[in-house]
């Protein structure tokens, strides 16, 4: 199946607009066939030895938001105290979750047993399938964002919170919580680069050719 011009330029307009959503959530819950395309999408990530290892628990209940806020706001506090001076006060200052507000959380799930001891593509790198369902957070993302919907990952949160709050086994790794819901506007440029914390790395000093560097001549 051939990608026209037009589908092409709707792939990249998507990629170019997502961004990492902190605030301006809408309460108004998502539609059903809405959040349904959205984890279709997510579910056709690719996957090593194509196990599918994820699952998504989805979150709407306040109690559940409740206990999830506090352990990022104990968190928070203590990735507070691994910065100095300015840059810590300019820390605390910064929006970095919407748990409350999103209408939906979603917990992203790798299961590493899903299809046995043995994966195939994952016996020399074993944590191909972490990998892959990190790919299925991508997919997410994208989808939502193409049904102008924002997300947020909040990664200030310990995996015990989580666990404990959401009843998910020991056995299960979790990959990610994301906030999901409408938006009043998606902005134009990343919230941590509109406030300073660090600029947009120009791509032509990611790529390398051949080497990571020149081979030393012996």
């Amino acid at each position: 199946m051939k990608i026209t011009p037009e589908e092409r330029n709707a792939v990249y307009k998507t990629i170019f607009s997502r961004r990492d959503v902190r605030r301006e959530f809408k309460p108004a819950p998502i539609p059903k066939d809405v959040l349904e395309r959205v984890l279709l999408a997510a579910h056709h990530a690719p996957s090593v030895g194509f196990m599918q290892p994820w699952d998504f628990v989805l979150v709407t209940k306040p109690d559940s938001k409740r206990q999830i806020k506090q352990g990022f706001l104990q968190a928070h506090a203590e990735a507070a105290e691994r910065f100095e001076g300015e840059r810590k006060e300019q820390y605390k200052r910064l929006k970095l979750e919407g748990i409350e507000e999103a209408p939906l959380g979603i917990c992203v799930t790798c299961d590493r047993n899903r299809t046995g001891p043995v994966v195939l593509g994952r016996t020399a790198k074993p944590e191909m399938d972490l990998f892959s369902s990190v790919c299925a957070v991508q997919n997410l993302w994208l989808a939502a964002r193409a049904e102008n919907l924002g997300v947020g990952w909040v990664s200030i949160v310990h995996d015990k919170v989580i666990r404990d709050t959401l009843n998910i086994p020991e056995s299960i790794d979790i990959i990610a919580y994301l906030c999901v819901g409408y938006v009043e506007a998606f902005h134009d440029t990343p919230d941590l680069e509109r406030a300073g914390w660090l600029p947009r790395r120009d791509a032509s000093s990611a790529i390398h050719y051949e080497f990571w560097s020149e081979p030393t001549a012996e």
